[in-house]
């Protein structure tokens, strides 16, 4: 029970600072009805849950050990992040939280992988981290930790959706536009900074 705990404030703590998961999540709430905010949020809990249990077994190192693949997550998770963010920026107040809002499946599950996957630092200091708490747990233990992982991506993920959902009403829709072109504006940031660790790294 001890490592299982750990695991869930361990994965509380560490998706719960503002990092682009989160920006889509609450942007995808502020849009969309509650029903399918929630089905991205699984979405996005599988896509982190994924990243997770890759990172407990050191994708990272790939990366450090493979610099054209790094070279290539980073060019591409630059430009994917960098049109997600233009996309919310361009975003009208009238599509706002309304079934009408224009809205693919297939595009939440892009936007949810890119947000997730393509992030080379990610990758590597959610491998370092996860690896860290590997080799302090004994062996026969480690599910639990990871378990309990993935049980704060779940919490937090819907929890958050659902907070959202639910006092957005309260805002009137122009402040709703712009949390979220905030939101676009955030992540288009960290679009720039993919970008410029790729040219870096040339």
């Amino acid at each position: 029970m001890q490592v299982f705990l750990q695991g869930l404030l361990f994965g509380i703590v560490y998706i719960a600072p503002i990092g682009m998961q989160n920006l889509f999540v609450v942007s995808t709430a502020i849009e969309q009805p509650l029903q399918r905010a929630l089905r991205v949020a699984l979405i996005v809990i599988a896509f982190d849950t994924s990243l997770s249990l890759a990172c407990f077994y050191g994708v990272g190192r790939l990366l450090q050990t493979t610099p054209w693949l790094e070279l290539g997550v980073l060019l591409i998770g630059s430009l994917l992040v960098f049109y997600i963010g233009w996309n919310l920026l361009r975003q009208k107040a009238t599509a706002m939280g309304t079934l009408d809002a224009d809205f693919s499946y297939k595009a939440a599950i892009l936007t949810a992988f890119s947000v997730a996957w393509l992030n080379p630092q990610a990758l590597i200091d959610g491998s370092v981290l996860l690896v860290a708490f590997r080799v302090s747990i004994p062996a026969a233990l480690t599910h639990f930790f990871m378990l309990g992982v993935i049980l704060a991506s779940i919490i937090w993920f819907i929890g958050l959706t659902s907070l959202i959902s639910k006092f957005k009403h309260l805002m009137q829709p122009r402040v709703l536009l712009w949390i979220n072109r905030i939101c676009g504006g955030i992540i288009i940031l960290y679009g720039v900074k993919l970008l410029a660790t790729f040219i870096t790294k040339i």
